[in-house]
């Protein structure tokens, strides 16, 4: 454990690849970004199931520090003798020990590289078995995340995909066909820029049923019959246009004296 906390995670080594020494350059931090209006953050209800780590839809998504889940919050572990097995199952919402998270390095839009707390890569052997012994990344060190039906499995170079044994919970890439044991999920703890719908649930739809929804929100319904301007839809196309929707809704409202803002 203690060896595995003081590897040093380095940037990504292609084989044949010149070792360079990296000056350190400090990051400037975006104060304009950081004093912009903050969005509302939704709860992805599986990533708290799962201490924050959230489930990656895309390639693109798996990047950074990841973990590679086989079964429900039971992750791939690195062993010290290069080998990877099945880690025991976790609580609901505890995240991978540090053995079960690695570092994903994107070889290009669709392939990746998964280096482990140890410092090496992950590559398909010869028998199928998956070793962590690598120092570069060569072609048996890519994987290439499939997705299909919402289900993922990581396809090796010789065609095979990554799984788990059932019988001692080794990891190989044995199939070329997906099965229960190959499929599996690619978890990051990265943070997410989640895009909130900040338009009203009243100006759903077109302008007709946007006139309606506001109806139904400001009537006052003493007779329960609901109150709507017969003129011309295109008057609100109009204001839509010119910037005076809202006000023109008021004013078509306030004609049919149906609203509880209108005298």
């Amino acid at each position: 454990m203690s060896d595995y906390d003081n590897i040093r995670i380095k940037k990504l080594v292609l084989k044949g690849e010149k070792h360079k020494k990296s000056k350190k350059r400090k990051k400037e931090k975006d104060e304009a970004g950081s004093s912009s209006k903050k969005s509302k953050v939704q709860v992805d209800e599986d990533a708290v199931e799962h201490g924050g780590w959230w489930v990656a839809k895309t390639a693109a998504d798996i990047t950074g520090t990841v973990s590679i889940e086989f079964s429900d919050r039971c992750y791939l572990k690195a062993l010290d003798n290069g080998l990877f097995t099945l880690g025991a199952p976790h609580n609901a919402g505890e995240g991978p020990d540090p053995e079960e998270i690695f570092t994903a390095f994107p070889i290009n839009d669709r392939k990746v590289s998964f280096k482990s707390g140890y410092g090496k890569y992950l590559k398909i052997e010869k028998d199928g078995m998956v070793t962590g012994r690598s120092e570069a990344v060569g072609s048996m060190e890519q994987w290439e995340p499939v997705f299909e039906d919402k289900r993922m499995a990581l396809l090796s170079e010789t065609g095979h995909f990554m799984s788990i044994d059932p019988e001692d919970d080794a990891c190989v890439a044995l199939r070329k066909k997906v099965g229960q044991y190959e499929i599996c999920k690619v978890r990051s703890n990265a943070t997410r820029d989640v895009v909130v719908d900040t338009e009203p649930k009243e100006e759903k739809g077109d302008l007709g049923e946007v006139e309606r929804n506001y109806v139904k929100k400001f009537q006052k319904f003493q007779d329960k019959k609901m109150r709507i301007n017969q003129n011309d839809v295109k008057e609100l196309e109009n204001a839509k246009a010119q910037g005076s929707l809202h006000e023109t809704l008021l004013d078509r409202r306030s004609k049919m004296k149906a609203d509880r803002y209108c005298k």
